[in-house]
């Protein structure tokens, strides 16, 4: 059975006892690839790292994480600008807006977010989306740049339904993870109204791990919980969801 963890931040600090034996546990359990988004500059030198320890398993995105937009939001926005011209890279993300924690930075956040997004369409590359108490305003952003070139993944979907249908009305297809096995959670409730073909499985480790470990760490062998509620709610096998998500996230990817 192959999984695919299409959103784990591999390199952060919450790993630097145990990452070797943390990422072989999820190569244990069948994870073959780990799509990892950036946060800032400061992680660039840490993600090149693990990309050049784990070349086959690990793929790289560039971007500013919409929490990380403060005032110098204009010098981390010239690192990704000038990374996606020296390399390439899986995806731009994470990228959004994250109004969760303050207002403070919110046209700065929507500033960095359309522009990011317009650098992914020119290098036709998929978009990693984090939104926080965000939707009309992401989806605000996304309606200006709605187009065949749009595409990429809506991470960490805990929306309703309708915005569900939204974000898949901008080639988007929802990154679920242990949000979907908590008992508040409600995705759960109309995740099955949703085509499996527009699903892509995540842990965003080392956050949101899910049940039974909520609270605690999280990791990406963790994506095989994941895998069982989803199963569970479409009434599917694990082997079957495993196989459709992971030909979701490689058709995201162009990994076939």
């Amino acid at each position: 059975m192959q999984l695919i963890d299409t959103h784990t931040h591999l390199y952060v600090e919450a790993f630097d006892k145990d990452r070797d034996e943390m990422i072989e546990r999820a190569l244990e359990i069948g994870v073959s690839d780990f799509f990892v988004p950036a946060i800032d500059s400061t992680y660039t030198e840490g993600m090149f790292a693990l990309e050049s320890q784990y070349p086959d398993q690990v793929h790289l995105m560039t971007g500013v994480h919409p929490t990380h937009i403060k005032n110098n939001y204009r010098e981390e926005l010239a690192h990704v600008s000038s990374l996606l011209k020296s390399r390439s890279f899986c995806a731009v993300g994470e990228i959004g807006i994250d109004l969760y924690w303050d207002k403070i930075f919110i046209k700065e956040q929507q500033e960095a977010f359309d522009i990011q997004i317009q650098w992914a369409k020119d290098h036709k590359l998929p978009i990693v989306i984090h939104c926080r108490d965000a939707f009309d305003e992401v989806f605000e952003v996304l309606e200006g740049h709605k187009s065949e070139e749009l595409y990429g993944i809506f991470h960490c979907f805990t929306g309703t339904v309708e915005q569900a249908k939204q974000a898949l009305s901008y080639n988007l297809k929802l990154g679920i993870g242990g949000v979907v096995t908590f008992k508040n959670g409600k995705i759960d409730q109309f995740l099955n109204k949703i085509p499996l073909s527009k699903i892509v499985l995540e842990t965003d480790s080392p956050y949101l791990a899910p049940i039974p470990n909520r609270g605690k760490r999280n990791e990406s062998s963790y994506i095989k919980q994941v895998a069982e509620k989803v199963a569970a709610i479409y009434d599917l096998t694990v082997e079957q969801v495993a196989e459709q998500t992971t030909k979701n996230a490689f058709e995201v990817f162009k990994l076939i």
